[in-house]
């Protein structure tokens, strides 16, 4: 379940970004884009008189709900899924452990272990 979403919440972002990029800037209207003359007339546009605008700015408002609606499910879904740490390595001799007795010996090694090797010096 959790896949799907994440798939719907990247497309809806790819298209809420090519539709943005879509729009035309408040200066200029869809003739500097090509899309008014060259012989078909105003009347002659697939999207109307208008041309796309209107249908610019209304895929980017349900494209806007939608993604911020798939955000809330996304985050749902990861208040729900279980906090799940990384195991913490067990400790070095000499370390210090928070909340541990870190003043208790060390256990004596096993009967029949080797010593251990003094340091060599240099």
């Amino acid at each position: 379940m959790e896949t799907v979403v994440i798939i719907l919440y990247v497309a809806v972002a790819v298209l809420l970004m090519l539709v943005i990029l879509l729009q035309p800037g408040k200066g200029s209207g869809m003739g500097a884009l090509g899309g008014g003359g060259g012989g078909a007339g105003p009347g002659g546009s697939v999207f109307g008189s208008r041309g796309a605008v209107p249908f610019l700015a209304k895929m980017t408002v349900y494209l806007s709900i939608a993604f911020g609606v798939l955000v809330l499910v996304l985050a749902r879904m990861n208040i729900d899924r279980p906090n799940v740490e990384a195991p913490t390595p067990p400790p070095t001799p000499g370390m210090v452990v928070p909340g541990a007795d870190n003043n208790a010996t060390a256990p004596a090694p096993a009967e029949g272990a080797a010593p251990a090797a003094a340091p060599a010096e240099g």
